[in-house]
């Protein structure tokens, strides 16, 4: 168990699979209280029900980030189930769709730009309240090398994840004298379902891609959820406004 989170209440959007389900068996392995929030209502009790077989403290709250209602009662059931929030992974995300400039979507901008951007917005803006209370904490939002470098073919994504990364410099600011840090972490390409989409499931195209990393090869969950709970916690002190790029070397070339 990790000091730093004995007794923490941790707070995970998107942790239904892939990061985020790594993220919170890291969190409660190292001694945190883990409140998990995603749209798949079964996925979330399964990793509920995996952290307490494991002998952590978990619990589930089926939420839409891009509905503000919801993430007020996200933060509220957090705070009323175990008394307070110290940590928040805002990691809720999606790719959208795929595809040239020319052939984007108002649609696919909308609820790309909806998940990633206004729902990493809604929920610093109950999640600074609610850690206020406390004195403090530590927030990190999911930004990707997407929001570092261009990709093509992923404008609307790009442009999202983009948008994650100034908001993260900008609410950093704003806390920074009230005891939050706010960070983000940035990954290259990931073996989560999400890589899946990207690749078509294709896994010659898979495993291209993953050539395509001056390290060798694609990250793991694990990559990510070690750096998430680096920046959570106390030997990060002195860290906020930052992205932690986590890419094998992608972003260097």
């Amino acid at each position: 168990m990790n000091p730093s989170f004995q007794n923490k209440v941790v707070l995970i959007t998107g942790a239904t699979s892939g990061i985020g389900r790594t993220t919170a068996l890291a969190f409660a392995a190292a001694g945190a209280k883990v409140v998990l929030s995603g749209r798949r209502q079964t996925e979330g009790e399964a990793v509920v029900a995996e952290i307490k077989a494991a002998g952590g403290t978990a619990a589930f709250l089926r939420t839409d980030v891009t509905d503000e209602a919801q993430v007020a009662a996200l933060i509220a059931f957090t705070v009323s189930t175990y008394g307070r929030l110290d940590v928040a992974f805002n990691n809720a995300g999606t790719e959208g769709e795929l595809s040239p400039v020319t052939a984007a979507s108002v649609e696919n901008y909308r609820q790309t730009f909806d998940i990633n951007v206004l729902g990493t917005l809604l929920a610093l803006k109950h999640e600074i309240p609610a850690m206020l209370k406390n004195g403090g904490g530590s927030i990190i939002n999911v930004s990707s090398i997407a929001g570092l470098i261009g990709l093509a073919g992923a404008s609307v994504y790009v442009g999202s994840k983009h948008a994650v990364l100034g908001i993260t410099k900008s609410v950093a600011l704003e806390v920074a004298k009230q005891g939050i840090r706010v960070n983000a972490v940035s990954p290259a390409a990931i073996d989560t379902g999400m890589l899946d989409r990207f690749t078509g499931n294709n896994p010659d195209t898979k495993a291209a891609f993953g050539g395509m990393h001056p390290i060798g090869r694609y990250g793991q969950p694990r990559e990510i959820a070690d750096a998430v709970l680096f920046l959570a916690s106390d030997q990060a002190s002195f860290i906020t406004g930052q992205s932690l790029t986590v890419d094998g070397g992608f972003t260097a070339q």
